[in-house]
């Protein structure tokens, strides 16, 4: 198997490039239009419509606001990150149930269908540690969905010896019936399920390391023939993160950088190659 993906289209998303607004108790890059960032020129790419790299404040964060019909998920890269919603009541202390009240840290995963509405919250309430996390929303298969919440945690020893799959497809589809949907079996297991023909991978590629990530999960996507991959570094390694997309001397990503990845099957391997100096943190995005 070619490792530079020959048919694949490689177009890279410089992180100076990133629509920017600093509040002085966020700090958030974004990769698409979003909130006073327009750029028709970066409106979505599959079915992935935002991701933003964020930083807040201590005692600081997003007060409760609505959401519909949409795909939500936060990943956290440092600190901590209190996630509060309108569906449940907060509980007290070792009684917490983490769908409920959940307070994230590196590593652990929140994620919630939008369906027909809810309200959440999330702050750092840490005295003194930023978060430092990303925020992504996709676009749902369908709307009018029932709201649901998942969390997750996904250790950091997998990811330094590949690619950890986090996201997958809600495995009835579409279709779903209300007790599938209560069921909500991803249709890879040990994953959070997404109401879409979507995909999340996340690495730590040791320097001088090559991980390959397998498009569209083998059997896990409907939508097989030309898959829209983002593959984004977050920037978390001081600078000195960098890693070589596909073997191709064009396709250098630093941290904060993306790239768009068109042209690609599912099945097709994408390799991504750490260059720098220190491991670097990889995020994979993989829609239909």
């Amino acid at each position: 198997m070619s490792r530079t993906l020959s048919t694949a289209k490689i177009v890279l998303r410089r992180s100076a490039d990133r629509g920017h607004a600093d509040h002085g108790w966020l700090n958030s890059y974004h990769t698409f239009s979003f909130a006073d960032y327009y750029d028709p020129s970066f409106q979505s790419f599959g079915q992935l419509r935002v991701l933003n790299e964020d930083r807040v404040k201590p005692q600081n964060g997003f007060p409760t606001h609505p959401h519909r019909d949409a795909e939500i998920f936060s990943y956290i890269l440092s600190g901590e990150l209190t996630h509060r919603d309108s569906m449940l009541k907060m509980k007290d202390g070792s009684t917490v149930n983490k769908n409920d009240f959940y307070r994230m840290k590196r590593g652990d995963v929140q994620f919630t269908t939008g369906g027909t509405g809810i309200a959440h919250s999330e702050q750092n309430e840490h005295t003194k540690d930023t978060v430092h996390f990303l925020q992504i929303w996709a676009l749902p298969w369908k709307r009018g969905l029932t709201p649901r919440y998942h969390t997750a945690t996904f250790p950091e020893e997998a990811k330094r010896k590949g690619f950890v799959t986090i996201i997958s497809p809600l495995k009835a589809g579409p279709e779903a019936t209300a007790a599938q949907e209560k069921e909500a079996e991803p249709a890879i297991s040990d994953t959070i399920p997404i109401h879409a023909d979507f995909l999340m991978g996340a690495s730590i590629v040791p320097s001088g390391s090559t991980f390959g990530w397998k498009i569209g999960g083998g059997d896990a996507v409907v939508s097989k023939k030309d898959r829209k991959t983002y593959v984004h570094v977050p920037m978390t390694k001081g600078g000195k993160g960098k890693v070589r997309l596909a073997g191709r001397e064009d396709s250098v990503l630093s941290e904060g950088d993306g790239a768009f990845i068109s042209k690609v099957n599912a099945g097709d391997e994408l390799f991504v190659e750490s260059i720098g100096d220190v491991e670097a943190e990889v995020i994979i995005l993989d829609s239909n």
